[in-house]
């Protein structure tokens, strides 16, 4: 593999080299880089806004790896901050070629390739990589997106936005039903973000303003995706919508956990802490 450079490279994965993962000359163990690159893959998923189990019980298959390959040019040494970059190089007809590369600021670390071969999960044997998938890795690499935002109403947009509401609220969160569905969805605008093999992976809904004052509320991002920029589209979307028709200002109930999310987004904080369904919340607003 030649050396590589980072305008080679659409997607990068960062972290810190950890003292467990150094020998007594205080550089990266050989071994650890692979994992780098595993996790580079994790991450590069997420990217295309694919849950993986999901996403390829979906397109029923599974990716093997078949053969990975490390090059090793200089060494990363404990507390670097390093960059794992990744590219779908080549999609052949079952397999498919990631190439990797880890840089210290513009300095060329590590290649790596891994080659995987898109399998049926119950016997293991080779099938053509789905046109979908192949669509969606080539789509990334060459810049376009990988998800698509509607707004409409609960008619429209409510199976979906139902599905994952009780994925994260009901199920995971351990939201009673009861609280989660009440009828005020009727009468909201949605917001749904699906990738492109349709499913639904983030949603939120718009309340009818009283006295020019919108409320946010139910915003939800599938679990393994969080972290991206699903639960920020939504959120603009949703405020998009209440500035089109006329509200001053946008206020929502954040969980504790959240809100650092919305701080970095403009919202302020307002009065005391609450519960709310069991869980600690936030009134958060921002004007429009």
């Amino acid at each position: 593999m030649s050396t590589l450079k980072r305008s080679d490279f659409r997607f990068f994965h960062r972290l810190r080299v950890r003292w467990a993962e150094v020998d007594m000359q205080k550089i990266v163990f050989n071994a650890h880089y692979l994992m780098y690159f595993d996790t580079a893959i994790a991450d590069y998923w997420r990217a295309l806004a694919l849950p993986y189990e999901a996403a390829m019980h979906e397109l029923e298959g599974d990716l093997y790896v078949v053969k990975a390959t490390v090059e090793f040019h200089a060494s990363a040494r404990v507390d670097d901050q390093i960059e794992v970059a990744m590219k779908c190089g080549r999609i052949g007809t079952s397999s498919m070629t990631f190439t990797g590369a880890i840089f210290r600021g513009d300095e060329h670390l590590i290649s790596g390739e891994i080659v995987y071969v898109f399998a049926d999960p119950a016997t293991q044997t080779s099938r053509p990589v789905p046109p979908r998938l192949r669509e969606i890795l080539t789509g990334f690499e060459t810049g376009q997106g990988m998800t698509e935002l509607r707004v409409g109403d609960w008619a429209t947009l409510g199976p979906d936005a139902r599905g994952l509401r009780t994925a994260v609220f009901v199920e995971e969160q351990r939201i009673p039903k009861e609280l989660e569905w009440d009828d005020a969805d009727a009468n909201a605008v949605h917001a749904v973000a699906y990738n492109r093999l349709g499913q639904a992976v983030a949603t939120g809904r718009l309340l009818p303003a009283k006295a020019g004052v919108a409320k946010i509320g139910r915003m939800a991002v599938n679990r393994v995706l969080r972290g991206g920029h699903l639960g920020r589209d939504v959120l603009h979307a949703l405020m998009r919508a209440a500035r089109e028709r006329g509200d001053r200002e946008v206020v929502l109930h954040a969980q504790r956990s959240a809100v650092g999310f919305y701080t970095r987004l403009g919202f302020q904080p307002r009065g005391e802490p609450f519960e709310e369904a069991g869980i600690e919340h936030v009134e958060m607003f921002t004007e429009l």
